[in-house]
């Protein structure tokens, strides 16, 4: 398919004895679909992982991608801390209450108020660099450039956008980014992530654990030292996430980037598929490649086929894909949409329209179809 304006990836994952992410009391998070409740990963988590991956496929090892950082500590630490041994403190400190207002809002120089923001590499230095210049003046007139600063912080910071490439890195231009203190700022998402869940009933039991102290001498308590007690829960997850590659050109560029447009696509099907939530690593060792991913590249509105675990399954990969396969060919008697289709199967199943493939055959049509080629 030529140019085609959405790519979808469906997948499917299966984790035994884990706790991939938890909620504010320590447990599994949960959805209840279906009339029955599910075990769910959520669409912040898995994009994190995806985001910060140092695989082989990391988004940062694109050539040419601006790496990007999410921190209400930006200004303090990559703008106003190098300045420190170079400038009077307080030309320092009337250069940082000024940036942190631009950056974080008008309450911005207070740290209990700042809220973490994301910036680009680009974004950071451009920061930097002015705020240097503003640091090399005389006592008088940096104080005074600084309050300019300030006062026109709408003007800088559109100034800052439009002077650099891919303002808020490749995460932003992914990901979106929401600017509360500067709404022109903000950038939307060309990346859609919807929450995983299990396919079937949630599977969960408390884990009772005990700690032995290695220092315990005779005669003290023969009991354990510490008695613990966590949640873990198992699952094969759907998952869905949906590309729309006209608004990743128009974060990266224009349509000068479908080269790089279609390298992060590649990146991202393997990133789904091999990069697991980190949570608990070192009591369940919580890594697993998907058991079945196909992607779909098409014209029409993207489709989510959560719908076919309405119905809860049985917790197998092959009644999982009879449930996808029986739901997708009713949406393709129904629409006739025509996606362009590869799919990945462990277990060698099929999906109605697609050829199949291994995973890095399915990395290279997505990029191929991505990037217009």
């Amino acid at each position: 398919m030529t140019n085609p304006r959405f790519l979808q990836i469906h997948s499917l994952h299966g984790y035994p004895a884990v706790l991939l992410n938890r909620d504010d009391s320590g447990l599994a998070k949960r959805i209840e679909y279906g009339g029955c409740m599910r075990t769910r990963v959520s669409s912040q988590c898995l994009k994190r992982h995806w985001r910060v991956a140092d695989s082989v496929h990391a988004l940062k090892r694109i050539e040419g991608a601006a790496t990007a950082i999410r921190s209400r500590e930006i200004v303090t630490q990559r703008v106003i801390d190098p300045l420190r041994d170079d400038y009077p403190e307080e030309v320092v400190k009337a250069v940082e209450k000024a940036f942190q207002k631009a950056v974080y809002g008008d309450k911005g120089d207070q740290r209990s108020n700042r809220q973490p923001l994301l910036l680009g590499e680009p974004e950071i230095q451009f920061l930097a660099k002015e705020a240097e210049q503003i640091a090399s003046l005389s006592l008088a007139e940096a104080k005074g450039a600084a309050e300019a600063w300030t006062k026109e912080s709408t003007q800088n910071m559109k100034a800052m956008r439009d002077q650099t490439t891919l303002p808020g890195g490749i995460v932003a231009a992914l990901f979106g980014r929401m600017v509360t203190a500067d709404v022109k700022a903000n950038i939307d998402a060309a990346v859609h992530v919807a929450h995983a869940f299990t396919v079937h009933r949630e599977e969960s039991e408390s884990d009772y654990f005990t700690v032995v102290d290695d220092l315990r001498r005779i005669g003290d308590d023969p009991g354990a030292d510490h008695i613990g007690e966590t949640e873990l829960t198992c699952g094969l997850f759907y998952g869905y996430v949906v590309v729309d590659r006209h608004t990743l050109l128009e974060n990266l560029g224009g349509d000068t980037e479908m080269e790089m447009a279609g390298e992060i696509c590649r990146r991202l099907v393997h990133l789904i598929a091999t990069i697991s939530p980190g949570a608990k690593l070192g009591s369940t060792a919580p890594y697993g490649f998907a058991s079945c991913m196909m992607a779909e590249a098409g014209d029409h509105q993207p489709r989510s086929l959560a719908e076919a675990f309405r119905t809860p399954c049985e917790p197998s990969v092959e009644a999982a894909e009879t449930a996808l396969r029986a739901h997708l060919k009713r949406i393709d008697d129904t629409y006739d949409t025509g996606e362009a289709r590869r799919v990945v199967s462990l277990s060698g199943g099929t999906m109605p329209g697609a050829a199949n493939v291994s995973l890095k055959g399915l990395a290279d049509w997505v990029a191929q179809a991505m990037s217009g080629a």
